[in-house]
């Protein structure tokens, strides 16, 4: 009988640690999906309605699409979604596309139907155009606000490698490579000499850290700089972003980067650890 009661209380302990480990590890797995980052993606809309992937590549292969735009402004953002209110939510990155109407369809085909002229073929652009100041010059020198109050002036982080990147909020090409450079670049770099300087140009301290706190979703939880009139991105170049520009550590402008393309983070990371190894 004694026997038969350790061997009921024994089986007790052992139903209660399997519940506790249960709940332990329960527990573990939610606030692990608590902690998971957000990956950024783009939400797809035509016609102000959002569409799959494949419903563009069907666009696309029917040829109907007529333009695409990654990102779009804050007041393009809000009419977006005064229009699909919950389905757009609070995400940043909106892929645009314009599409043609059946009717505009058939009267390009009918215009290419009886052209005779043969088009020029359009070159394209030399983006390099963009660029004031290019491979192996000295960086201008500016002083630029951060969102946090500090002050940095490029002069005085000579003995550095320095990133200077330029981006806007409203900029989604810009957004998804902010959410690669906490992993590739400023966490592995951390403790090296490196300076980081993200400087939004042509808009207010309160838009930008707005959007800086936004972005912490996604692991973005970096200082940044705020360029109201644009007088830091003219010294340096203009058209389309984001730009970057890396500096060896004398100030030397030794690679530029434009644009965000398919492994574009990973060779800004690999020309800063070059420079750094100078």
């Amino acid at each position: 009988m004694k026997n038969r009661k350790q061997r009921n209380n024994r089986k007790a302990l052992i139903s209660k640690s399997v519940v506790v480990l249960c709940f332990a590890l329960f527990g573990f797995t939610l606030f692990a999906q608590e902690q998971e980052i957000k990956k950024p993606a783009y939400v797809i809309i035509a016609n102000n309605q959002i569409i799959t992937k494949e419903q563009l590549i069907k666009i696309g292969d029917q040829g109907l699409l007529k333009g695409m735009h990654k990102g779009v402004s804050e007041e393009k953002r809000n009419e977006l979604a005064a229009i699909l209110g919950e389905q757009i939510g609070d995400r940043e990155f909106i892929l645009l596309i314009d599409v043609f109407t059946e009717e505009e369809k058939l009267q390009r085909e009918a215009v290419a139907a009886v052209e005779t002229t043969p088009k020029t073929k359009r070159l394209p652009k030399n983006r390099e155009d963009e660029l004031k100041l290019k491979i192996d010059d000295v960086a201008s020198d500016f002083t630029v606000q951060m969102i946090n109050g500090e002050e940095i002036t490029l002069s005085k982080q000579k003995g550095k490698v320095v990133f200077i990147n330029y981006w806007a909020t409203w900029c989604a090409p810009c957004l998804m490579e902010f959410a690669e450079f906490p992993e590739k670049i400023l966490e592995p770099l951390e403790g090296e000499d490196f300076v980081f300087i993200a400087i939004a140009i042509g808009e207010d301290k309160e838009k930008v850290a707005k959007k800086m706190l936004q972005m912490k979703k996604y692991g973005v939880d970096f200082n940044v700089g705020f360029d109201l009139y644009s007088t830091i991105w003219d010294q340096y170049a203009s058209g389309a972003i984001p730009k970057s520009f890396i500096l060896d550590k004398n100030g030397v402008i030794k690679y530029i980067s434009i644009g965000n393309t398919e492994g574009n983070v990973d060779k800004l990371a690999l020309e800063i650890r070059k420079l750094l190894k100078e």
